[in-house]
């Protein structure tokens, strides 16, 4: 007996396009004015392109952008039965995360495969992330009844009409605006395509010129409205202002309400979330003004009612929705994609009540609860005393504390209102941290992103948050304050002087800090110098690229890219928001936080994916010549060396110590770190060889440069002594000299040319020199492994260290990499040992790295002061005699 095959369920207002004939479907500014295709022309696009797609269902991953070809693309694959995975551009986790069988992005259709990897679900149409930002590892899986039901609904809801034409505000991977575009498309309407934000002046010469009617928006895209003066302008044929996404204040719901009915034009308050497809509820334009709190009544074919809480107030319940529009379920990985429909009525999080009216209400987030020293806040009930009281603010669940964020240039009397907080709510006052912050950071939707304000405040801490001026950032693109972390307010020199002296002071442990010091002559090595840069950039902005041997007053005078702040101008305004989206960091800090990554990603048996530790190599030579090479005498050379391989060496030793107290398969010649000079072939006895060739490497290379002349010749020729060490090491490399019989890539000798390599890299400072170096990676890097792929990676790896100085990430991947990064001697301590207990597995591979992280911090009191021991002794070892080549060469 066989199982019978489901017939696919398509999107039916996508097959439905040539049935409006010649009426206009899309609108676009053009190079020469505006653009326009019908509905006819459209429906043929996506037959060609469905077409293309194929016959047979197949996972499509679009990154959509508001133009016509992904407009195209996305009807094809709704109208073709081909589930589609929504993201923006640029977005490569989903693709790794998700292996769809097509990538999309504009006309282009790379084909991964002839068909299908997956089991695709027949009534799985469409899958979105549950926030409207995009690389979430969870998605919404959205059914094409779903899609169909949720259009209709909304049109009914606002009284959408074939002659309406409405402009794409929001990003189309976000649900509010996905569903602008297809319950205008499903009637036959029109729609403008555009990314141009409400504050520029080409977007409303664009939406009066295709004839806009309808306006969707969230709070933020109202107060970007307010700001470039909305309500003096004239546009004739507006009819209609939606809002969603979000909480707007009751005053301006009203307010928005007044303007409406003065200049003609309905505002209509909507209530939704990803998992119901889109919408919700509406609140009728004309209950607005009387009922501002109110997210009004269920759409068509919905219903609401109220799950009962504990410890809620009377009449106030969990917000719980039934309906055709309500998801099928999540998917967290591929083999959900499978699954049918697993979700009936929907538990929104929210808490609500119903009105004496029989409209709802929402009253707060279910979540939205914060237990400080045992006692049980209600977070939004919080944030409304504060506005009541005249403090607009945030207020986040910060543990342990209470974390305020107060908005506004100046933030008033900021100890007060801990003050009052803690007297309030009955919590100490140590457990309030309150900020003021200028700007608040948002999702690509415009919401505000708590947990990225969270983040900003528990950075600061007490005080004002240094952001720049009020800026104005289009919506679906994030603002000014997403990038608050990198960016500051430049006016007080002095104030900027004793802040980056307080911070060396407190990272390096160095309270006797002066403005005359620097990174370097503080002794600070690569494992602070992770920490320090992101730190730094918190407070300075973009640094440069020799920041760490600047002097504390110098390094604080420095403009950086924030003094361009002020510039007038809405394209101003958006090229400088989208810049703050990412934050720029060193190649070599990135390299080192994604290379212990994959070491131990790989060791878990995730990933196959090696030669991140040879990699690493390099970048600890490069970090040799960068930090330990920089200072001014050859007694502060050789002290900040003799730090830095304690640092490492006295960690290891310890926790080989116990290794081999506890394991047989370990001997004595692991903790000395000497495995390659009298240990045996026996595979743990190996696991820790990058360590050991580490100190090897960094313990000979200081002595040789102990000699006076050879100090003095590493001055003068900064890039010819590492360059001739990198051509000497390679005797060992290609076994001129043999070393051993076993491990042999993983012998001090044999890898020190990749030790040098890096070093060199840090010292080549013209063009010539670098293609000098990539020349020499090219040919000595085949054949060092057996395997074409490690040498693969180990190639990319060291030509990304040599030509690539920093790395634009996302600001929120930064709170990630920095601890990874800073710990990563940890984390290659500890990973076998770990795994080797909670499995070898993705989940070993997270338990063993936060296990190193926690190592690293608990050890630092301990490590630190033997290092500064070790190294004032080895100062006081050398002559304190300046010589003629001690000056510092940069």
């Amino acid at each position: 007996m066989t199982t019978p095959v489901l017939p696919r369920r398509r999107v039916a207002l996508a097959g439905r396009l040539r049935s409006f004939g010649d009426a206009v479907a899309l609108r676009w500014a053009g190079p020469s004015g505006m653009q326009a295709m019908s509905y006819a022309v459209l429906a043929g696009r996506v037959d060609e392109r469905a077409s293309a797609l194929g016959p047979d269902p197949r996972l499509v991953l679009l990154e959509a952008s508001n133009d016509v070809e992904s407009v195209v693309t996305l009807l094809s694959a709704l109208a073709g039965g081909h589930p589609v995975i929504l993201t923006a551009p640029g977005e490569g986790g989903l693709v790794d995360a998700w292996d769809p069988d097509v990538v999309a992005r504009g006309p282009l259709l790379e084909a991964r495969r002839p068909g299908s990897a997956h089991d695709l679900h027949p009534d799985l149409a469409l899958l979105l992330s549950t926030s409207g930002s995009t690389g979430s590892p969870k998605l919404v899986r959205l059914s094409a009844a779903n899609i169909d039901c949720n259009a209709a609904q909304i049109v009914d809801a606002l009284g959408l009409r074939d002659d309406d034409v409405a402009a794409t505000t929001l990003p189309l991977q976000y649900c509010y605006g996905l569903s602008v575009l297809l319950s205008h498309l499903s009637i036959g309407a029109g729609v403008l395509l555009t990314d141009l934000s409400v504050v520029d002046a080409c977007f409303w010469e664009a939406f009066g010129e295709a004839g806009g009617s309808t306006l969707a928006g969230v709070p933020y895209t109202f107060d970007l409205l307010d700001a470039v003066g909305f309500a003096s302008m004239s546009v004739p044929r507006l009819r209609l202002l939606t809002q969603a996404g979000g909480r707007m204040d009751p005053a301006a719901v009203r307010r928005w309400a007044a303007l409406g009915a003065e200049r003609g034009f309905d505002l209509l308050v909507m209530y939704g979330q990803t998992e119901a497809t889109a919408r919700m509820a509406t609140l009728p334009a004309h209950l607005a003004a009387e009922n501002p709190s109110s997210i009004g009544v269920a759409v068509r074919g919905g219903r609401f009612s109220l799950a009962p809480v504990e410890g809620a107030a009377v009449g106030v319940g969990e917000l719980v929705y039934e309906g055709g529009n309500v998801m099928m379920g999540y998917a967290t990985t591929p083999g959900d994609l499978a699954r049918g429909a697993e979700v009936g009525p929907l538990h929104t999080g929210d808490l609500a009540r119903f009105t004496a009216d029989g409209l709802v209400e929402i009253v707060g987030r279910r979540s939205r609860f914060a237990k400080v020293c045992g006692l049980r806040i209600d977070l939004d009930r919080v944030e409304s005393d504060l506005g009541e009281g005249g403090w607009p603010a945030y207020v986040m669940d910060g543990g342990d504390r209470l974390l305020v964020a107060v908005v506004g240039p100046e933030g008033g009397d900021l100890a007060a209102l801990r003050r009052e907080v803690s007297e309030r709510y009955a919590v100490p006052r140590a457990a309030v941290v309150v900020t003021a912050v200028d700007e608040v950071p948002r999702t690509p939707s415009g919401k505000v992103d708590r947990p990225g304000l969270a983040t900003l405040v528990d950075a600061f801490g007490e005080g004002t948050c240094p952001t720049p001026a009020r800026l104005i950032a289009p919506v679906g693109h994030v603002s000014p304050a997403e990038g608050l972390l990198g960016v500051s307010h430049r006016g007080n020199r002095s104030g900027d002087e004793e802040e980056v002296r307080a911070l060396y002071a407190e990272l390096l442990d160095r309270p006797d800090a002066t403005l005359d010091d620097s990174f370097v002559t503080l002794r600070g090595d690569s494992l602070s110098y992770v920490e320090a840069s992101v730190r730094l950039e918190g407070l300075l902005g973009a640094l440069p690229e020799s920041w760490h041997v600047l002097p504390v007053r110098e390094l604080a005078r420095t403009e950086t890219p924030a003094s361009g702040l002020a510039e007038d101008g809405a394209a101003q305004s958006s090229r400088v928001a989208r810049w703050l989206r990412w934050r720029s960091l060193e190649t070599s800090v990135v390299l080192r936080a994604v290379a212990i990554a994959v070491i131990v990603l790989t060791h878990a048996g995730v990933l196959d994916v090696r030669g991140g530790a040879h990699v690493l190599l390099a970048v600890a030579g490069f970090a040799f010549a960068r930090f330990q090479l920089s200072g001014g005498r050859r007694s502060e050379r050789l002290a900040h060396v003799a730090e830095s391989v304690t640092r490492i060496a006295l960690p290891s030793a310890v926790w080989l110590g116990v290794l081999t107290l506890v394991d047989e398969r370990y001997s004595w010649w692991n903790p000395v770190l000497l495995t390659s000079v009298g240990g045996s072939n026996v595979h743990p006895q190996w696991r820790y060889w990058f360590v050991e060739a580490v100190v090897h490497i960094l313990v000979g290379v200081t002595v040789l440069l102990a000699v006076p002349a050879l100090d003095r010749l590493e001055r003068t020729r900064p890039f010819v002594v590492p360059m001739a060490v990198a051509v000497v090491a390679l005797v060992f490399r290609y076994g001129l000299v043999p070393v051993g019989d076993h491990h042999v890539n993983g012998r001090p000798a044999v890898v020190l040319w990749l030790f040098a390599l890096g070093w060199a890299m840090a010292r080549a400072e013209v063009r010539w020199q670098r293609w000098l170096l990539t020349a020499y990676v090219l040919t000595v890097v085949p054949g060092f492994f057996g395997d074409l792929e490690r040498n693969a990676v180990l190639g990319a790896g060291l030509l990304v260290l040599l030509w690539v100085r920093s790395v634009r990430v996302p600001a929120f991947v930064v709170p990630v990499l920095l601890p990874v990064a800073s710990a990563s001697l940890f984390i290659y301590l500890v990973q076998w040992e770990v795994m080797g207990r909670v499995g070898y597995s993705l989940l070993g591979a997270a338990v063993a790295t936060l296990t190193g992280w926690i190592a690293w911090r608990g050890s630092s009191p301990i490590v630190e002061p033997v290092a500064r021991w070790v190294g004032a002794r080895m100062a006081a070892l050398v002559p304190s005699r300046a010589h003629a080549g001690d000056r510092v060469l940069s």
